[in-house]
């Protein structure tokens, strides 16, 4: 079995946020980039796909050079070999048009991909890939099991769980459950050498037309000032909730 996980490279939660060019392009300055955790689930997965069914497991990114060490991390966490579509992604269609491009000519059997990316929360993609390459497509995917050419996933769903069957090739948009936080790896050292001696294939862009573009960011509004009331104080919390807050 062919396995793609596509990977985002995408800011740290913990960084601190900025903007430039009056608040139209997002300043990198400082910022560490990780792999995408919803990602990050998915690679764990196929990895386990990889020790247990000997699958092979390429990781995909479409992105500049800059993207390279988040690759190289995913190598190093296990992955066979990565490839970089040599192009920034801004877009969500151009993005999904460039990796469906990548799965159908690798003739992947299964393409996994995040549910969404933390930085743009678009969720778009997966679906993208999937009707692109006319293949089935499981999103939301807490659990996923493969035996031949049978898939049975699981997905969440408005007020629980639902268990599907389907066949590959298959996409799907994984996120936390496929593993659990406490299956994610952390490349060793050892790993860490091997991935500089696997190959990171640089693949040229196919045409592309973004459908979307960024005009500007905000932030969030500041927190606003919170009021201490003494638990005893009833009759203060009261007044505040009626005359400051007009709750009651």
């Amino acid at each position: 079995m062919k396995i793609l996980v596509c990977i985002s490279h995408v800011p740290d939660t913990t960084s601190k946020i900025n903007f430039t060019d009056n608040d139209t392009k997002f300043d990198t300055t400082g910022v560490q980039f990780v792999i995408n955790p919803n990602d990050e689930f998915g690679l764990t997965r196929a990895m386990w796909f990889k020790e247990k069914q000997g699958a092979s497991v390429t990781v995909v990114n479409v992105g500049g050079p800059e993207t390279e060490p988040t690759l190289r991390k995913a190598l190093a966490i296990g992955a066979d070999e990565a490839i970089r579509v040599n192009t920034p992604a801004t877009d969500g269609f151009s993005v999904a048009k460039q990796l469906a491009h990548i799965a159908q000519s690798g003739s992947f059997d299964l393409v996994i991909a995040g549910r969404e990316s933390i930085d743009y929360n678009g969720g778009m993609v997966p679906g993208m890939i999937a009707g692109l390459n006319q293949v089935n497509f499981v999103n939301n995917c807490i659990g996923l099991e493969i035996e031949g050419t049978t898939a049975k996933a699981i997905r969440e769903i408005d007020g629980g769980k639902e268990t599907v069957a389907t066949s590959l090739p298959l996409v799907i948009g994984g996120q936390k459950g496929l593993v659990e936080e406490s299956d994610l790896r952390i490349p060793n050292m050892r790993g860490i050498m091997m991935a500089r001696k696997k190959p990171l294939t640089v693949a040229e862009p196919i045409t592309a037309t973004a459908q979307t573009s960024s005009k500007a960011f905000e932030k969030p509004a500041p927190k606003g000032a919170v009021t201490l009331v003494a638990p005893d104080n009833l009759d203060e919390l009261v007044n505040l909730l009626h005359n400051e807050a007009k709750v009651i």
